[in-house]
């Protein structure tokens, strides 16, 4: 359930109400008492954001010297309603030349009623996005005079941007080049065996877009996702061509993709706002390509020597590489000295970590490095074994492979015009957690 707020409160430290809005008549004007007796007057300020007191709930937040205070009676969406408050504050700052405090509220108490009927209606959040209330808010605020922000300027056709549904873009853009950057950018999350078996994986992934194109185009993307492909296919009354599908889990888009064509053609319908944003975020548990294995063998010799060999194999293809690969591999903390053979990169002893650090600056696929260590340490009479050893730890990026195997099938833009745009796709893949027990 959206916020549904009852009143809103912007009192000052001492507990004065600066400026109220009430929006329902389901609490009284008197409800900013409780908020001052049960709550600023104890030492529980400050504790916790929500508080519930008789039949109504208080969410409020501290900014600068001012408390926001949202009164709601029902069962409302506490995240939507920080989410609203945060908003709120951003738009007010852009008003006030990037000041929101006790004086910036006193010194625009007309501005801030107008906003407050504006962003909320009936308890509601309406539309926040400062661009888009300044085409019809004209009214500057008194600026704060130790602000050096620069007025922004105002954006034309209001009317469009007011009514229509593309409020996070606006007309008459131009470029001489027109282009559109893609990035699809995954980190792989991974717990291995020290004998290579793998006990949990998972890919969590975005796609990343940056767009220079004029006008109002429309963007279409296909990617070769199951559900996407089974949809086409069935739309065209023609069976799916065979290749590697995927199951993408736990889908949100940007605001701009059209969600009603998503749930009937499932493609990524949308306009771009301008610049740089993310499309889309996903997770995939399934069919996880791993970049790399990772075969450790750790042997204790005696109470004062460790042998450490660690093998590294690179699964991707041939013609790829992988940039900045770092194994950090745990040693017990009385290591006095170490000794390395590595087949390629450098490797070092970092005491302030207690790892073996091992690093190769390029990587090729299908490869396979090694490193062999003779670790010495300090005899004690006291040191137990743990009960479980920290596991090594990798770090590195692969350009143009996707561990999830997720690729672009088609970017297609459209525009009245009909310009000619250039598209650009990159595909990276990092290290989230990738972790193997030694």
């Amino acid at each position: 359930m959206p916020v549904a707020a009852s009143a809103i409160y912007f009192l000052n430290l001492r507990g004065d109400v600066l400026i109220n809005r009430l929006y329902r008549d389901d609490v009284g004007g008197n409800m900013v008492d409780a908020f001052r007796t049960h709550i600023m007057q104890t030492k529980e300020l400050g504790v916790c954001p929500v508080r519930q007191i008789g039949g109504c709930s208080f969410f409020y937040m501290k900014i600068s010297n001012v408390y926001i205070v949202i009164v709601v009676s029902t069962n409302a969406n506490v995240a939507c309603a920080f989410k609203f408050v945060v908003e709120a504050v951003a738009l007010f700052k852009s008003y006030f030349g990037g000041a929101f405090d006790e004086d910036a509220i006193r010194n625009n108490f007309v501005l801030i009623y107008e906003l407050l009927d504006e962003i909320m209606d009936f308890g509601y959040p309406q539309n926040l996005s400062p661009e888009i209330l300044k085409l019809y808010i004209t009214q500057e605020g008194v600026r704060s005079p130790f602000s050096s922000k620069a007025a922004d300027k105002a954006v034309p056709n209001a009317t469009l941007q007011v009514t229509g549904a593309v409020g996070w873009r606006r007309e008459g853009l131009a470029y001489k080049k027109n282009e559109v950057f893609l990035d699809i950018v995954e980190s792989v999350n991974l717990l291995m065996s020290s004998k290579g078996s793998v006990l949990r994986c998972d890919v969590t992934g975005k796609v990343l877009m940056k767009c220079f194109l004029s006008g109002m185009p429309d963007l279409k993307l296909g990617l070769n996702d199951k559900i996407g492909l089974e949809k086409e296919s069935e739309l065209k009354s023609r069976p799916t061509k065979s290749g590697k599908t995927i199951e993408l889990d736990d889908v949100t888009f940007h605001q701009c993709v059209n969600l009603t064509r998503f749930n009937a053609e499932k493609t990524v319908s949308f306009v771009p706002p301008d610049g740089e944003f993310e499309l889309m975020k996903y997770r995939i548990t399934e069919g996880v390509n791993l970049p790399f294995k990772v075969l450790p063998t750790i042997k204790e010799l005696g109470r004062t020597r460790m042998e450490v060999n660690v093998k590294v194999k690179s699964v991707f293809g041939a013609k790829m590489f992988a940039l900045g690969v770092v194994v950090k591999i745990p040693v017990p903390k009385q290591t006095a000295k170490t000794n390395f053979t590595v087949t390629s990169g450098k490797a070092k002893y970092n005491a302030s970590i207690d790892c073996l650090v091992w690093k190769i600056r390029k990587f090729p696929g299908q490869t396979e490095s090694t490193l062999s260590a003779e670790v010495e340490l300090i005899s004690t009479m006291t040191e137990k074994k743990s009960a479980t050893k920290p596991p090594i730890q990798m770090e590195f990026q692969v350009p143009m492979f996707t561990a999830s195997g997720l690729r672009v099938r088609f970017l297609k833009v459209w525009e009245k015009s009909g310009y000619n745009t250039v598209e650009w796709v990159r595909y990276i893949t990092k290290a989230g957690s990738y972790e193997i027990r030694c």
